[in-house]
C-alpha cells in the first residue's frame, strides 16, 4: 500500500545493532524493492516503471553505471537499489508551493537528508530572495529571465556550473555548451569527488581514462581483484557477473578493510538456488587489508611475480607485450626488486602468507582484470596506488585480450557520459576546436574550477551564480559547515533538481529551485513528440533512455528545456546557437554531437541499434595506446601508507545500503547489521577498549589534519570487525570531518578514505 511521507525525522536513539549479514541479495532484497515500490509510488506505477528498467527501449537506472547485457536480458534487469532508485523517482508524493509555505527554511535547515527526500517531487519552480523566510512559487519565465540577469552581471569566471551523474549525455553537452558560451570552464562534477583519480592514473599511463573490459571480460575472466568497492550495496547486479566468471572457471579476490556481505556470497533472487538456496559464494580469497594500504600490497605482489619470473623464466611476465608496446619496464624491476616485508605486513595487516597466495594466484592465471572503486581513489597516494595497479596489468599483458583489463567500477549513471560530453574543467583543445568548429563560438581556454577549487572559491566569496544540474553540493562536499556558510553569502544559487535537499536549505541570497523531469517520466512535450536521450555506462556502451510514467506535474521541464532556456535569457534569442531547435528535438543534439566528439559519428543512427553502440577503446580494441610517447608506461612509486597521529585512527566513509550518494532511501544498512541510525563509527573492539571506550558509547569526533581541527558531533562507536586502527562511518554525515585540503595528488580528489580522528567522550 502507497504510504504517505513520513512525519517525523530520524532519532538516532532508536539505533539497532545486529550481527552482520555474510549473504548478499536472496529473497529479502525482492521483498524490499518490491515494499519500497509501492510505499512511495503504487502498485500499478512501480510495476510499470520496474518492468522497463534496463531493458531494450526501456529506462536506464538512474542509480549505478553497470552495463546490461548485449545479449539476453532478464525479465527483472534490475537489483534491490536500482529498485529504490526508482522508487524515489517515481513516487507520487508531492512538494508544491503549498508545502514550500507551511515549512520555513530555518524550520527545514533542521531536518536530515532522509525527511527532506522523502517528502516527494517537487511540482512548481519556486524562488525565495533576501529578507525571505520560506520559497514561493515563481513562473518559468521570471525564473529565466533572473538567471540569465545574474549572470549577465556577473562574470564568466565567477559563474559555476556544477552536475551529477545523473544529468544524460545530451544535457551535459549542452550544459558545457552553455558554460563555454559565457566563456568559463568552471564545470565541476561529481566525477571530481570520486574517479577523478581513475582518470588521472589512467590517461598518462595507458593512453584512455575509462576501462578496459567489457561485460563479457567480466564472465571470462580467469581472475577478478575486486579492490575498495563493495558492490552489494553499490553495484548489485555486478555480483550477478561475478557470479558468471565463477561457473566458468574463474577465481575472485576481494581487497577491502570491511567484510562487506556482497564479497562473499551472492544469493541471486532470480534463480532458486538464490531464493532458497545456499547462494554462489565469491571471494576465493578475502585480503582485510587496512584503509591506505592498498598501494603497498600491489608494490609487494609485483615483487612476488617478478621473483617467480626470476625463478622460472617465461613463467609470468609477457616479454613480447612488454616489448612492443611499454616503456619504463627497467625502472619498474630495479624498484620492485627488493621488498621490506616486516613494514609490508604492518603497513597492510595482512600476512606475507597470505600476500603471496594470491601473488600465485596471478602467476597461475593468464586473463586478469582488477576493479576498484572509491576505497582506492580518496587519499591522498590514490594516482600512484593506480598506477601500481597497471604496472601489474602491463606486467602481464593483460589488455586487450578478452577476461583481462583495468575496470574503474563508476558508481553513479552516466557520469562516466558526462566527462565524454565535455563536463570538464580541463578540457582538451581537439574538443574546444571541434566545438567552436562547430558552433562559431570561442571557448575559453583557461582551466576553470573543480569541485574542491570551487568549494576553496565560495570559502574567498569568489561566486556570484552558482547552477547545480542534479546533485547536492552542500553535502556533498568537503568541510560541510565552512561550505554551507560560504554558500549563504553567494549572490544567486540555482538548483536544477526532481526533490528537496540540503542544498535548498543552505542556499545563496537568492535562491531558484527548477523542477525537472526524471528518468522514468514521459518527455513528450516537443513538437515532434516524445524525446529520446542517451547515457553510457562503465564500460562505454552507450544506449538509449526514455521513460514512460506520467509525470506528477505538469509544471516540471526537461533538463535539455531548461539549459536552453537559460541560455536563450542569457545569451540573447538571436546568438549564434539556436538553443530552442536542440531542446525542440533532441536529434539536433546528437547531430552536433556527431561533428564534435569522437567515436560518435552517426550517433543518431547508431543509437537506434538493439544495444547501442561501443565506444572506441584502444588498449582495449587493438592494443594500443595513445599516451604522448605512443605506449603504455610503467611507473615507479614511492612506498607510502596512512600513519595517523599518536592517538588518532584513520576514518573512512560508506554508503548505507539504504543509500544512494547522498540519497537515503530508508534507515537499514541490513548487510552491516545497522538500523533507525546513522551517526555511527564502526571500529574495532580492541582499538575502542584500548582508548577507554565501551560498544554504544555516545562520542564527539575530531578530525586533525596539518594542525587544523574539524569537528562532527554525537555519534556511537560499534564495535565491528574493522581491522585494527582504521573505523567508518557514513557519509555525509562524517564530511563535517573533511578538511578540503586533504585531497589526492594529482587529481585533487578529497581524502575521504584518509581522515586521522580521535573521540571526546560525550554526556549523555
Amino acid at each position: 500500500m502507497k504510504r504517505a511521507a513520513p512525519v517525523n525525522d530520524i532519532n538516532e536513539s532508536n539505533l539497532v545493532v545486529k550481527k552482520p549479514r555474510t549473504h548478499a541479495a536472496g529473497l529479502e532484497a525482492v521483498v524490499v524493492a518490491l515494499d519500497r515500490g509501492i510505499a512511495q509510488a503504487g502498485l500499478s506505477r512501480t510495476a510499470r516503471s520496474l518492468l522497463r528498467l534496463n531493458q531494450r527501449d526501456g529506462t536506464d537506472c538512474p542509480g549505478c553505471a553497470w552495463p546490461e547485457s548485449q545479449g539476453h536480458r532478464k525479465t527483472a534487469e534490475f537489483c534491490e537499489n536500482g529498485a529504490k532508485a526508482v522508487a524515489e523517482e517515481s513516487t507520487t508524493r508531492t512538494v508544491s508551493p503549498s508545502w514550500w509555505a507551511q515549512h520555513s527554511v530555518e524550520e527545514l535547515a533542521t531536518k536530515t537528508e532522509y525527511w527532506l527526500g522523502n517528502q516527494g517531487r517537487i511540482t512548481h519552480p519556486v524562488v525565495i530572495r533576501p529578507g525571505d523566510t520560506h520559497y514561493s512559487q515563481i513562473s518559468w519565465d521570471d525564473a529565466f529571465e533572473l538567471v540569465g540577469q545574474k549572470i549577465r552581471e556577473s562574470t564568466p569566471k565567477r559563474t559555476v556550473f556544477y552536475t551529477s551523474g545523473r544529468t544524460v549525455n545530451e544535457s551535459a553537452f549542452m550544459y558545457q555548451l552553455f558554460a563555454r558560451s559565457i566563456g568559463t570552464n568552471n564545470l565541476p562534477d561529481c566525477s571530481n569527488m570520486c574517479h577523478e583519480s581513475s582518470g588521472s592514473a589512467l590517461n598518462p599511463t595507458i593512453g584512455i581514462g575509462k576501462g578496459t573490459v567489457s561485460l563479457d571480460d567480466i564472465h571470462q575472466a580467469e581472475l577478478i581483484f575486486v579492490v575498495g568497492q563493495n558492490p552489494g550495496t553499490n553495484h548489485p547486479r555486478m555480483l550477478s557477473a561475478l557470479a558468471a566468471c565463477k561457473d566458468n572457471g574463474g577465481k575472485i579476490v576481494a581487497v577491502n578493510p570491511l567484510p562487506e556481505a556482497g564479497l562473499f556470497n551472492f544469493k541471486d533472487p532470480q534463480t532458486p538456488s538464490g531464493l532458497i538456496g545456499s547462494g554462489t559464494n565469491l571471494a576465493d580469497e578475502f585480503l582485510q587489508i587496512k584503509v591506505g594500504a592498498d598501494l603497498v600490497l600491489f608494490q609487494a605482489l609485483g615483487h612476488l611475480l617478478l621473483e617467480e619470473e626470476e625463478r622460472v623464466p617465461g613463467s609470468v611476465v609477457d616479454h613480447s607485450f612488454i616489448a612492443e608496446n611499454t616503456d619504463g619496464i627497467n625502472a619498474y624491476r630495479a624498484a620492485r626488486k627488493t621488498i621490506d616485508w616486516e613494514v609490508t605486513e604492518a603497513a597492510t595487516g595482512l600476512s606475507r602468507t597470505q600476500i603471496a597466495t594470491v601473488a600465485q594466484m596471478m602467476v597461475n592465471s593468464k586473463a586478469t582484470i582488477i576493479c576498484w572503486a572509491l576505497g582506492l581513489t580518496q587519499q591522498p597516494h590514490s594516482v600512484n596506488t593506480l598506477k601500481e595497479i597497471i604496472n601489474l596489468l602491463l606486467l602481464q599483458g593483460n589488455f586487450g585480450k578478452p577476461g583481462a583489463g583495468a575496470c574503474p567500477v563508476r558508481g553513479h549513471s552516466n557520469v562516466q557520459g558526462d566527462r565524454t560530453m565535455g563536463v570538464w574543467e580541463k578540457p582538451q583543445e581537439p574538443m574546444l576546436a571541434a566545438l567552436d568548429k562547430e558552433f562559431s563560438i570561442e571557448s575559453p581556454r583557461e582551466h576553470g574550477l573543480d569541485s574542491v577549487d570551487t568549494v576553496d572559491a565560495f570559502e574567498n566569496n569568489n561566486v556570484d551564480v552558482f547552477i547545480s544540474m542534479g546533485g547536492n553540493f552542500a553535502l556533498a562536499c568537503s568541510d560541510t559547515d565552512l561550505l554551507e556558510a560560504a554558500m549563504q553569502r553567494v549572490g544567486l544559487t540555482v538548483s536544477v533538481s526532481t526533490k528537496p535537499n540540503r542544498s535548498h536549505v543552505r542556499h545563496g541570497l537568492t535562491s531558484l529551485i527548477l523542477p525537472t523531469l526524471g528518468r522514468t517520466d514521459t518527455d513528450d512535450k516537443h513538437p515532434g513528440g516524445r524525446q529520446v536521450l542517451s547515457v553510457e555506462d562503465s564500460m562505454s556502451v552507450v544506449r538509449t533512455t526514455q521513460g514512460r510514467l506520467k509525470p506528477v506535474s505538469d509544471h516540471m521541464l526537461a533538463e535539455p528545456v531548461i539549459i536552453a532556456r537559460m541560455a536563450n535569457a542569457t545569451l540573447g534569442a538571436d546568438h549564434v546557437i539556436d538553443w530552442k531547435a536542440m531542446a525542440d528535438d533532441y536529434d539536433v543534439i546528437r547531430d552536433h554531437i556527431s561533428r564534435v566528439l569522437p567515436g560518435f559519428t552517426d550517433f543518431n543512427a547508431r543509437l537506434k541499434t538493439k544495444n547501442g553502440f561501443v565506444l572506441p577503446n584502444p588498449p582495449r580494441d587493438t592494443r594500443s595506446f595513445k599516451t604522448d610517447i605512443g605506449l603504455a608506461r610503467f611507473t615507479v612509486s614511492p612506498l607510502e601508507y596512512l600513519t595517523p597521529p599518536v592517538g588518532h585512527l584513520i576514518l573512512q566513509t560508506m554508503r548505507s545500503h539504504d543509500q544512494y550518494n547522498t540519497t537515503f532511501y530508508g534507515l537499514d544498512d541490513r548487510y552491516r547489521g545497522i538500523s533507525n541510525g546513522r551517526r555511527v563509527i564502526l571500529i574495532n573492539a580492541e582499538d575502542a577498549i584500548e582508548m577507554g571506550f565501551s560498544d554504544r558509547a555516545a562520542v564527539d569526533v575530531i578530525s586533525t589534519f596539518q594542525g587544523a581541527e574539524r569537528r562532527a558531533d554525537d555519534f556511537r562507536l560499534v564495535f565491528y570487525p574493522t581491522p585494527r586502527g582504521c573505523v567508518a562511518a557514513y557519509f555525509p554525515e562524517a564530511n563535517a570531518l573533511m578538511h578540503r585540503e586533504l585531497v589526492a595528488r594529482e587529481s585533487n580528489t578529497p581524502g575521504y578514505k584518509a581522515m586521522a580522528v580521535r573521540f571526546v567522550a560525550r554526556a549523555e
